[in-house]
């Protein structure tokens, strides 16, 4: 349930904060129900952290690995607002390895991807909106009954009857407390837990790598994750590009490396775990500062009304891809009951 404090009130215009699946759920949704919504996100286009970099050839999955379903309506979601070809299955061979058994096959479980690249549900979801790309909101102030904000270069947006946040708690914090929202701002303190960095690398190797799984949690001080991007549909191309996700720790003590300095370290890491003896042909390596939550709190979403300011995101759901939608789901029923 999202934490709810006080009674709900109209809605006319809405400003959301971010673009990745949280915001875009939110501004869909809200602008479904009859509101003026606009979105703004500080990169130069959405996803958060449904990410893909250009590759040579195609593009490679650096951020969300793939998602699931476990909620019906999700999918309807997607399929009716990102569109049915916007994602696929991956049926691809997963693994972790266990320090005492060894290597052991994942539960079955269907697990989805964009197609051709993560970012494609969330660039056919960012159609339905209205988007400032490349708009850092700084601070949120008063102006009588509604809301403005106003972003690092001092440009101001007026007329918001009411604000939603979907960057990550981190930086949600900052933006309550550079707008004098010091309660709401502990409040959220209170459920963001400890955001942990991820340094990620994508590497090509002209040869196939050989091995049981396609995708791997190795039992690795340097490596969370590992994971054939090729095999994915929609990624044909000559070789295999592979992702290499660092874990929390390693990444933590490492946050100033070079990207050079990390990738070679990764993917050192890399040949080890799978006795590969070929080099990469090329990579290209991305750092995460807020890649997922250790949180155990999730109350879903948290909503003021009496501030008009509601707060959604994965971390308040879980963690997954998916709760990123629960989360914001939960917060535009609050927001909007009757429209939604």
């Amino acid at each position: 349930m999202c934490e709810v404090t006080s009674d709900t009130s109209s809605i006319r215009s809405v400003a959301v904060i971010g673009s990745g699946l949280a915001g875009l759920t939110s501004a869909i949704m809200l602008g479904d129900s009859g509101h003026r919504v606009r979105v703004f996100e500080k990169s130069r286009g959405p996803g958060g952290r449904m990410a893909s970099k250009r590759v040579t050839n195609g593009s490679a999955d650096i951020g969300a690995q793939y998602f699931t379903s476990r909620n019906p309506g999700f999918t309807r979601f997607l399929d009716r607002w990102a569109g049915k070809n916007s994602y696929g299955i991956w049926n691809a061979r997963f693994g972790f390895q266990s320090p005492e058994r060894g290597w052991l096959a994942f539960p079955d479980e269907h697990r989805f991807v964009g197609m051709p690249r993560m970012t494609a549900i969330t660039r056919a979801l960012s159609a339905h909106v209205e988007l400032d790309a490349g708009v850092r909101i700084a601070r949120m102030s008063r102006d009588g009954l509604q809301w403005r904000l106003t972003d690092f270069d001092g440009k101001e947006y007026t007329g918001f009857d009411q604000v939603v946040i979907t960057a990550p708690p981190a930086q949600a914090q900052d933006l309550l407390e550079s707008s004098g929202l010091h309660e709401f701002a502990d409040r959220l303190a209170a459920h963001s837990g400890n955001m942990l960095p991820c340094w990620a690398v994508a590497a090509h190797f002209a040869d196939p790598v050989q091995g049981r799984f396609d995708a791997m949690r190795p039992a690795s001080e340097a490596l969370f994750w590992l994971a054939n991007n090729s095999s994915k549909p929609g990624r044909e191309g000559a070789g295999q590009w592979w992702v290499l996700h660092a874990t929390p720790e390693w990444t933590q003590h490492r946050l100033d490396d070079s990207p050079d300095l990390v990738a070679r370290a990764l993917m050192a890491e890399f040949a080890k775990l799978t006795g590969y003896q070929g080099q990469a042909t090329d990579w290209v390596a991305h750092r995460w500062l807020y890649a997922r939550s250790d949180a155990g709190d999730n109350p879903g979403c948290l909503y003021d009304v009496s501030l008009g300011i509601g707060v959604a995101g994965d971390w308040l759901a879980g963690g997954r891809v998916e709760g990123a939608w629960e989360s914001a789901n939960q917060l535009i029923r609050a927001m909007a009951p009757d429209g939604c």
